[in-house]
């Protein structure tokens, strides 16, 4: 199995109280892999991205994407090896593709976003 679908099946497993819609879309290059609503009914999106080092790697149409759609869109980043899971904005995608883990993220671990995505929207 491919490392960003383990990092999905996890997500998954523990956002179990959220609807997760895996979007896989050839048309519209650059769309975040997930489009979620939370128990309060507030909608956002995830991009997953799965890394081997401090550099995490972008396509121009995700940059363009983030950019374009500033709110409501999140990057969660799994480190492989240390098994870390980052939660950034959306609208820090530049920073963080030139910075890459060393930014700080706005919830670190699994459960911290959880929590932190169960409150947007209350």
């Amino acid at each position: 199995m491919a490392p960003e679908r383990k990092f999905y099946q996890k997500i998954k497993k523990h956002f179990s109280d959220f609807s997760l819609i895996r979007l896989e879309n050839s048309s519209l290059h650059g769309t975040p892999d997930l489009l979620v609503c939370n128990a309060s009914g507030h909608f956002f999106t995830i991009e997953l991205k799965v890394t081997k080092s401090n550099k995490i790697k972008f396509s121009p149409h995700q940059i363009a994407f983030h950019i374009r759609h500033p709110n409501n869109t999140f990057i969660m980043v799994e480190a492989l090896g240390s098994g870390c899971v980052k939660l950034f904005r959306g609208s820090q995608i530049l920073e963080l593709e030139t910075r890459g883990l060393e930014l700080e993220a706005c919830s670190l671990g699994l459960e911290a976003c959880h929590l932190f995505f169960s409150k947007l929207g209350a």
